[in-house]
Order: structure tokens, then sequence, then C-alpha cells
């Protein structure tokens, strides 16, 4: 089974930046696609960008331009610039597809 540990966020300032960390372990090694999910108060999970190493990365319309996703080895990060409040969520990874367990994620919030 595949384990997440996400790390790496904090409370920031608007126009601020973080860098997220997620610890990919386990026995199961065929997680390959990688995908950083984000789940504010009262709202459903999203994708936010998502990542095929060495072949594509892909972004959600509201974070495109601001965050950038990579993949070395079996850590994924999710560098996060000009964060707006709008940011503020838990942020977790899994695979692209979604069909691992979650890890506990990471707070971020962004305000004044």
């Amino acid at each position: 089974q595949v384990h997440f540990v996400e790390s790496g966020g904090g409370l920031v300032q608007p126009g601020g930046s973080l860098r997220l960390s997620c610890v990919v372990s386990g026995t199961d090694l065929s997680v390959y696609a990688m995908g950083w999910y984000r789940q504010a108060p009262g709202k459903q999970r999203e994708l936010v960008a998502g990542i095929i190493p060495d072949i594509s990365t892909n972004y959600a319309d509201s974070v495109k331009g601001r965050f950038t996703i990579s993949k070395y080895y079996n850590t994924v990060y999710l560098q996060m610039n000009s964060l707006k409040p709008e940011d503020t969520a838990i942020y977790y990874c899994n695979s692209l597809a979604a069909d691992r367990p979650w890890g506990r994620g990471t707070q971020v919030t962004v305000q004044s």
C-alpha cells in the first residue's frame, strides 16, 4: 500500500509563496502520475495540478501561471507563488486517478 505524507503548509500573506512537498512511500510502486488536490471549508476536494513525469503537467485555471508541480524520485512538489486568500485550503497529494488512500494533508492559509 502507498502512503502520502504532505508538508510545507503554513500561514502566508497574500502575494506570498509556499513550497509543498509530498513524500510517497510504501510497497505500491505503480503510482506514477501524481496530482495535488485541495479542499477548502465547505467545498469539494479539487485537483489543482497534475504531473505525468517527462510527459506533461496540467493546472486548474485558478492556479495556472502561479503554481508549478514537479516530481523528483519519490517526492512531489508544489511551488505556489502569488498566493491569494482563495487558495486557503488543506492540500493533499494522490495519484492522478485519486484512487489511493488519502494522507492527512497540509494546511495553507492565506490572509493579511
